[in-house]
């Protein structure tokens, strides 16, 4: 391996490494999984309101996502941190760092989200609302914004007991948190049992319910004194750098790369809301069916991230390189069966969306192309996340900042409205993004060189 000196001593067999990240992996994965699942199960519920209701909801996930980014760039460091005192067996210096985080956090998450309910409106219409949609979605918005300090905090605790691979934790949390989401909403959007008929307000409150349950949750995981995560009230959670400097270096990075992809993803939002609510709505389903390709590659690349830093927090470089290889070639053979799952069903997966013929033979044909980037995707996703768990999180936020906050935006607008290909224009423009990335994260990691960077 170019650029790298790896002691290859003590590696462990290929049946102990897989045996290791299957422990970590499978928790993870069954949790991004359902939770993708969970989210196909809102949109279908929400889908018999009629198109504009899916297209309300769809409006309001690139600006939730913006509003978030800094909490999501945040807890990268968090993760990359944690792991690493978890491997150096420094529970002291984690539990402080945690609490200061935690502090932050709270505070920031409670501003951004009031601004974000107060310019609500402004925000959604210049994301592509129109007349029909405008009413829905600011309502939508403001409620799970509202009550987005919730899933804030949650997402912080998660992330660092993922540092120590603690992947059951988080999945108990959201999976919980996502079935009470379901219930409520079966309750509230079509108003069953005595419940009023709230429809998007309904499925809203329904998603915030959720994020209470999943803050309740997340709190319990680091009440327990004999855990290695314990959150103490008696213990200073007062700011101090030499604390958080490791974890700023990293988010700080890691934000720059969140407001490159929330930037390029707005705006691809944008692009296609201009087709109109039926195409618009379409490509919300289509998104949902890809989260579900990206759940497998986000919960091997949420096993590898934390089996990487451990690794390196332990100095040991060659079983860093050899778990996120390992999680790559794992994720490629789930890639593969990706492919095949939707080419054969592209058309049977859009039916119980919609009884529009348009919707679903446009529907079938974005999904022959999802099924043709799912090896390339899991595997970037992967890649990257090994990276910036690393600490090499200014790499890849360049490579975002290139593939996505440009490449996919120039080229969506170029296939889709210069070229006339409409919406299957614009989801070419994500090949190009996700092949991109493959290559140049991919690279990246072989070259071995993020194995050395000092957190």
């Amino acid at each position: 391996m170019r650029g790298q000196a790896i002691d290859a001593d003590g590696l462990p067999s290929a049946s102990e490494s897989m045996q290791t990240l299957a422990k970590i992996a499978w928790p993870a994965i069954l949790e991004s999984v359902l939770i993708s699942l969970v989210s196909l199960v809102d949109t279908m519920m929400v889908s018999s309101l009629g198109h504009e209701a899916i297209a309300s909801v769809g409006l309001t996930t690139q600006p939730r996502f913006i509003v978030l980014a800094i909490f999501m760039s945040l807890n990268v460091g968090v993760t990359a941190v944690i792991s690493r005192r978890f491997g150096e067996g420094d529970r002291e210096s984690a539990n402080r760092t945690l609490r200061q985080i935690l502090l932050i956090v709270t505070v920031l998450g409670a501003v951004l989200s009031a601004l974000a309910v107060f310019f609500a409106e402004p925000l959604l219409r210049f994301a592509g609302a129109q007349a029909d949609t405008i009413e829905g979605a600011v309502q939508y918005f403001s409620i799970i914004i509202g009550g987005g300090i919730f899933s804030i905090i949650s997402l912080t605790i998660n992330a660092a007991q993922r540092g120590c691979g603690n992947t059951k934790i988080a999945m108990t949390t959201n999976v919980t948190a996502n079935l009470v989401n379901i219930v409520f909403n079966y309750l509230l959007i079509g108003g069953h049992f005595g419940f009023p008929r709230l429809e998007v307000r309904g499925a809203a409150i329904a998603t915030t319910l959720g994020y209470f349950v999943a803050f309740v949750i997340a709190v319990r995981s680091i009440s327990h004194p004999d855990r290695f995560l314990h959150i103490s009230f008696r213990h200073s959670f007062r700011p101090r750098w030499k604390d958080l400097s490791s974890l700023i270096n990293v988010g700080s990075s890691a934000a720059v790369e969140q407001i490159f992809v929330r930037v390029g993803f707005f705006l691809f939002a944008k692009i296609i809301a201009g087709l109109g609510t039926v195409a618009f709505s379409t490509h919300q389903v289509c998104m949902n069916m890809m989260n579900l390709s990206f759940a497998f590659g986000d919960g091997l690349a949420v096993s590898a991230s934390a089996l990487v830093g451990q690794s390196l927090g332990k100095r040991r470089r060659d079983h860093a390189v050899l778990y996120g290889h390992l999680a790559q070639r794992v994720g490629l053979i789930i890639g593969g069966c990706m492919t095949v799952f939707f080419l054969l069903l592209r058309r049977q997966l859009m039916i119980p969306f919609s009884d529009s013929e348009e919707m679903i033979v446009l529907g079938a044909q974005i999904l022959i192309i999802l099924g043709c980037i799912c090896p390339a995707q899991i595997s970037q996703v992967i890649f990257s996340n090994c990276l910036r768990v690393a600490g090499d999180t200014r790499y890849v936020a360049l490579v975002s900042l290139v593939c996505i906050g440009l490449g996919r935006t120039v080229v969506a607008y170029l296939f889709t409205y210069t070229l006339a290909g409409g919406l299957i224009g614009a989801w070419m423009s994500i090949v190009v993004d996700q092949v991109s990335r493959l290559i140049l994260n991919g690279v990246r990691f072989s070259r071995g060189k993020w194995t050395s960077i000092r957190l």
